[in-house]
C-alpha cells in the first residue's frame, strides 16, 4: 500500500525519539511504499487535494543500534513529484504545534481528500476541533480544577484559591510556556499579563499536582484503546516531565483509574476521527490530550518490548 506522512522538515525530526520516524520505519518494515511531504506542498487542483512529495527509505540500523555517527545520513529521499492524495492509502498529518493559520489552512486542504479512497489520520475536522488544552474538558470529571481566561482577576482568585497553579498557552507543545503560579511570587501580576498578551489571549490554569515530582504519564491510545504509556520524570531543578525539556523516561503500566479515563475518552475520540491520540496523566487526573502529533512509540517500545509503530500501521491500512 501507499502511505504518505505530512512532517516537519525531515531533516529536524529526531530518529531516535520521534513517533513518525517510528510509524515510517514500521510502514517500510511491513513492505509498503511511504513517501512525505509538508503542509507548505499542499494543493487543490480540480477539486482534489495534492501534494508535492518524495518517497522516503530509512535505515532501521541507526534507530536500533542508537548511532550517532557526525554526518550520517539515516534516510534516503527520491526527487520531488506532483501526487494527489487520493492514491494513498492513508495520510498521516503529523504536523507539529502551533496550531496556527497555516495549519488550519492545511486542514481545510486535506478536507478534499476522498474518504472512500483514504484515510486521513487524525481527521482534519477532529483537529480544527481539538484543541489539545479544551478539548480535554469534556472530561472535566477527570481533571484536576482548570479554567480558561485571559482575566488576570479570574486567574489571580484562582490562584489565590490553591496557592500554587500551573499556566498553559492554549496553542503549546513539549512543555513550551508552561509556568508555575504560585501566590507568593511578586511577580505573579506580570506573569499574567505577559502571557496572557495584557488580557488579549486567554490561557489555561490547573491546579499544580504534586504528584507531578513522580512523573507525567503518556497513554497511547489507537481507536480509542489504550495500547501503551510511559512515565516522564522531571530532572534537576525542571518541574516540567516532557522529554523535550530532558524528562527521564520510566516503564508504566495503565491501571484501573486510567483504563476508566480511556474508555470514557475512547467513543468521543472515535466519534471525532482522533484515532492516533496521547493523553497526559498525573496523579491520576487527566491534563492533556494530544492529537497533533503525540509522541511517545520510541521509548515505549524501548522499555516495554513492543512494536507499536507496527501496531498503528497494521490498523490503519485494515480500515
Amino acid at each position: 500500500m501507499k502511505l504518505a506522512f505530512i512532517i516537519d522538515p525531515i531533516s529536524k525530526l529526531e530518529p531516535n525519539h520521534d513517533s513518525t520516524v517510528a510509524m515510517i520505519e514500521a510502514s517500510q518494515d511491513l513492505g509498503h511504499e511511504v513517501w512525505i511531504t509538508e503542509i507548505n506542498k499542499l494543493s487543490i487542483i480540480k477539486g482534489k487535494a495534492w501534494a508535492k512529495m518524495s518517497q522516503i527509505k530509512v535505515n532501521p540500523t541507526f534507530f536500533r543500534e542508537k548511532q550517532k555517527l557526525k554526518n550520517y545520513s539515516w534516510y534516503e529521499i527520491s526527487s520531488i513529484e506532483l501526487i494527489c492524495l487520493d492514491t494513498m492509502n492513508v495520510v498521516f498529518m503529523r504536523k507539529d504545534p502551533p496550531v496556527n493559520i497555516r495549519y488550519l489552512y492545511a486542514t481545510y486542504i486535506l478536507d478534499m481528500i476522498n474518504p472512500m479512497n483514504t484515510l486521513v489520520l487524525n481527521s482534519p475536522r477532529g483537529l480544527r476541533e481539538a484543541n489539545e488544552k479544551i478539548y480535554a474538558l469534556q472530561f472535566h470529571q477527570f481533571m484536576p480544577a482548570t479554567i480558561v481566561s485571559k482575566d488576570k482577576e479570574a486567574i489571580h482568585n484562582f490562584v489565590d484559591t490553591y496557592k500554587m497553579a500551573v499556566l498553559k498557552p492554549l496553542g503549546g507543545k513539549a512543555g513550551e510556556g508552561i509556568l508555575i503560579l504560585d501566590l507568593k511570587d511578586p511577580n505573579l501580576n506580570s506573569i499574567i499579563e505577559i502571557s496572557t498578551y495584557q488580557g488579549q489571549e486567554p490561557v489555561m490554569i490547573q491546579q499544580f499536582l504534586p504528584e507531578a515530582r513522580y512523573g507525567d504519564k503518556r497513554i497511547i491510545l489507537l481507536n480509542g484503546e489504550p495500547i501503551g504509556a510511559v512515565n516522564r520524570v522531571p530532572t534537576g531543578k525542571e518541574f516540567r516531565g516532557n522529554m523535550a525539556v530532558g524528562g527521564r523516561v520510566e516503564k508504566a503500566k495503565i491501571n484501573s483509574q486510567e483504563y476508566n479515563i480511556c474508555k470514557t475518552l475512547g467513543e468521543k475520540l472515535r466519534q471525532d476521527g482522533l484515532y492516533f491520540v496521547g493523553i497526559d496523566v498525573i496523579g491520576g487526573y487527566l491534563t492533556e490530550v494530544n492529537v497533533t502529533s503525540p509522541t511517545g512509540i520510541r521509548e515505549i517500545n524501548n522499555l516495554d518490548q513492543k512494536n507499536l509503530g507496527q501496531e498503528v500501521i497494521e490498523w490503519a491500512v485494515s480500515q
